[in-house]
């Protein structure tokens, strides 16, 4: 049962298990109810989509009413028993390196969940909320921390001239299905964090996701002044100052909502370097437990700590400039004196090697610092993302800097059609995606082709219904006639080709592509035999007045009488209109400049409804794409060219998508389309689906960040004490490393390297010889370890090393190289030191 401190009133005896099911906010993925909370009241319902609020609004006489019909009670039994089964089922990754035996902490500024807790800005969100929805459903013991804003994010209007306005509706808490956290003696959970010259207390709200919690903090408490109220006011609102404090909150106050509510966790996870001054205060937390120094805290926790940047240009990183950062971190008290460091070397901690003056400190570096496990959320963002961290380890190669990738994945049952979901069902069960997505990519390639046409021709008139709707509805709320909001009930046709353009609308991410070429595109509109039909929808950030122009130049293209009835422009993109969009369009198109897309999951979600992409070569894409599933722009590892690439889009529909789309056969079936739709749904939809990332996260970096930080922490410490003097004594001594002779002798086929090294205070056993080689094509480095021949007579710090080098690549390939060695150190993220031979 769930704790509740604010139920509607009056619940008749029987159904009180509502409130349960309408706090559990599951059901923005699982429709099991749905037909319960329209029976209750239809209009709310279609409304809100929001049981909780429904719950609050119902009249007392229909509750009486249901609660003696037998109908409703037995399908409120059956409800509530699947609800049951499915918190007690177990875990669906264990075994081996995927048993968690302590929970995960996952920190995120925004969680985009569902239209009834609108706490999200666009994608970082939405990946946070189907991380979450995953995590539930596979059974992964996850406790989330974000932060519950008054107004959140904007929504979006259009003025008479089609430009962007924003509106920021309040978020009223009594309306969102969410709880206060309530200590066992009643009172709202409560914890402190030091701003300049005061406290303010945050209170904790508590979301249910599931079997995940999500928590909440608020610092819209009457005891903190106005200002530090509206901490948690606007998500990226109101300046760099405002966005320190929210990131303060979320780090700092996070973790001491976690200790209060005493929560465990092994790995934390900081999705996106927001979070990042939670490894400060875990730092601080076992300060205070094992009695370490700040350092060697820092070697303990941040073995535990797992880092996601999802930022691909380092110009997209939060700066904070030291005055600004001495105003919250002053060197000689609060929280630093907390610490044991100067503000110096706070500042450290989040600039990039060997910065001076005025460089700003940015938390992502932070993060990196603090993080023995660091992930971009694709390939090519890995790559990427090795680039920009490249500084943090010099003369290592790009090869070996210690970052990999996760790629990101979504939530299947979050962004099926109703249509899709029963012909997945029939394929492949109805607990596919909570297990391991072995066979299903075979299960659902058996579906035949006339099922697969029909599923997609009702989602694509379902979309065409609910289109022209949202659009009527916008017209008749900006003040159009009867006569010109009726149009919108004509456009668009459940029969045309389609196409899906939504996004954030930002300069990188090329929104107007097609725009380049309007003339080649109103005549792919107006075609008379084979027109296509573009839905298009996104937001530009308040500030963006660049992105606001992109806006504006589609709807002033919409609202043109040539080609309203097949381009329609929908405002306000959310989570309900993705859901519309990426389950009813027939191609989605993408179109970021390479390889500024970390990773892009919108395309992700029209492959469970048989859609089809078409993208730029960046992100998931750039992975995920062959030519028999769906079509690309520019070629692989090509630069972005804004002209070239909008050539191609037109030249891809007019040559490939449109006939493809357009051929029957005698049957009226368009084989070679739906064997790229089969192609597309049973190939990429398991493998970019969440429950795969989550398995990558759960045995790559959850597990062995929670075995390790416990080994650092054991015995008080002990570990973490040892690193901490190893890796300074090998800092201070390790430039003192010098080669000597180096002899190469060939025979057999192969060649013999000996290396002569002196290391003087360095200890033999604190590094590794190797021979390096860099990898042919893409492959990687090869490394081989030299052996050491013992010392070097005659000197009293001299070793001698050898390694035998297999035919087949030339000597100079070769590179002698010094490293650290440590069984315990994460080597180069701990200690990037290295000495080459030249």
């Amino acid at each position: 049962m769930i704790q509740t401190a604010f139920l509607p009133p009056d619940l008749p005896a029987g159904l009180e298990v509502l409130a349960d099911l309408a706090l559990d906010l599951r059901w923005t993925w699982s429709h099991d109810a749905d037909h319960l909370w329209r029976a209750l009241d239809p209009e709310t319902w279609e409304a809100t989509a929001n049981p909780w609020l429904l719950l609050q609004n119902v009249p007392r006489p229909r509750l009486s009413v249901v609660a003696t019909d037998p109908t409703f009670r037995r399908d409120l039994d059956r409800i509530v028993a699947r609800r049951q089964a499915y918190l007690e089922s177990p875990p669906a990754i264990d075994g081996g390196s995927g048993d968690l035996s302590r929970p995960v902490a996952y920190f995120s500024l925004e969680f985009g969940i569902g239209e009834a807790i609108p706490l999200y800005a666009g994608g970082l969100g939405v990946l946070a909320g189907d991380h979450l929805k995953a995590a539930s459903d596979l059974g992964v013991p996850l406790v989330a921390i974000g932060l519950l804003y008054q107004e959140g994010y904007f929504r979006q209007t259009f003025d008479a001239t089609g430009k962007q306005e924003e509106v920021y509706p309040y978020n009223d808490p009594v309306t969102m299905p969410i709880q206060p956290v309530l200590a066992p003696s009643g009172e709202w959970v409560t914890v402190p964090v030091e701003l300049p010259g005061r406290t303010i207390w945050l209170r904790a709200w508590r979301a249910t996701v599931g079997r995940v919690t999500l928590h909440l903090l608020d610092s819209n408490v009457p005891v903190n002044d106005p200002g530090d109220r509206g901490i948690t006011g606007k998500l990226y609102g109101d300046g760099p100052e405002m966005r320190l404090r929210q990131e303060i909150v979320l780090g700092i106050g996070g973790w001491r909502l976690l200790e209060a509510l005493g929560v465990d966790p092994g790995a934390a996870h900081l999705n996106e370097g927001h979070a990042a001054f939670a490894i400060l205060e875990r730092a601080r937390s076992a300060m205070n437990k094992f009695k370490l120094t700040f350092f060697e805290a820092l070697a303990a926790t941040r073995a535990g700590n797992v880092f996601t940047t999802h930022t691909p240009v380092t110009a997209g990183f939060d700066a904070f400039s030291p005055q600004v950062l001495a105003k919250y971190f002053p060197g000689d008290r609060g929280y630093l004196a907390s610490l044991g460091i100067s503000f110096d070397e706070l500042l450290a901690l989040g600039r990039a090697p060997g910065a001076r003056g005025d460089e700003p400190f940015k938390p992502a570096y932070l993060a990196i610092r603090g993080a023995t496990r660091v992930n971009g959320v694709s390939a090519l963002h890995g790559e990427t993302s090795r680039e920009v961290f490249r500084s943090f380890f010099p003369r290592w190669p790009k090869q070996e800097i210690p970052i990999g990738h996760v790629t990101n994945g979504v939530h299947i049952p979050s962004w099926d059609s109703a249509a899709a979901d029963d012909l997945w069902t029939a394929a492949c069960g109805s607990d596919r995606w909570r297990r391991p997505a072995a066979g299903l990519d075979t299960a659902i390639a058996r579906a035949d082709d006339r099922t697969l046409w029909t599923v997609r021709a009702q989602a694509r008139a379902l979309l065409v219904n609910r289109a022209r709707n949202r659009l009527h509805r916008h017209l008749s709320h900006r003040g159009a006639t009867a006569e010109q909001a009726d149009i919108a009930t004509r456009v668009l046709d459940p029969d045309v080709l389609t196409l899906g353009l939504a996004r954030r609308f930002a300069e990188y991410k090329r929104p107007n592509l097609l725009l380049r070429n309007e003339t080649a595109l109103r005549r792919l509109l107006g075609d008379r035999l084979r027109p296509i039909q573009i839905v298009v929808a996104g937001k530009a950030h308040p500030a963006d007045e660049g992105g606001k122009a992109l806006v504006e130049a589609w709807t002033h293209f919409a609202n043109d009488p040539e080609v309203r009835m097949r381009c329609v422009f929908l405002e306000d993109y959310d989570l309900s209109l993705a859901q519309e969009l990426v389950q009813g369009v027939d191609v989605w198109i993408n179109t970021p400049r390479r390889p500024w897309e970390a990773c892009g999951t919108s395309g992700m979600k029209v492959l469970v409804n048989g859609g089809l992409n078409l993208s730029a070569l960046d992100g998931w894409w750039a992975e995920a794409y062959e030519p028999d599933v769906g079509w690309a722009i520019g070629e692989p590892g090509a630069p972005s060219d804004d002209d070239r690439d909008a050539e191609a889009v037109i030249r891809t529909l007019e040559r490939d998508i449109i006939p493809s789309f357009y051929d029957r056969d005698a049957e009226g079936l368009p084989r070679a389309w739906l064997k790229r739709v089969r192609a597309s749904l049973s190939r990429l939809t398991p493998r970019f689906s969440a429950n795969r990332m989550l398995h990558e996260y759960v045995t790559g970096y959850y597990h062995p960040a929670e075995v390790e930080v416990a080994a650092r922490l054991a015995n008080d410490g002990a570990a973490a004490r040892a690193l901490t003097a190893w890796t300074r004594r090998l800092a201070t001594c390790w430039s003192e490393i010098r080669f000597g002779l180096v002899d190469v002798r060939s025979g057999n086929g192969e060649a013999q390297i000996s290396v002569e090294i002196f290391l003087n205070d360095v200890a033999r056993e604190d590094v590794a010889v190797e021979l390096f080689a860099e990898g042919t094509g893409v492959g990687s480095p090869n490394k081989l370890p030299m052996t050491s021949a013992g010392p070097l007579p005659g000197t009293s710090h001299g070793f001698l090393f050898r390694a035998t080098v297999p035919a087949g690549r030339p000597i100079s390939d070769w590179t002698p190289r010094v490293i650290p060695a440590s069984p315990v150190a994460g080597i180069p993220v701990e200690l990037p030191l290295i000495t080459w031979f030249r």
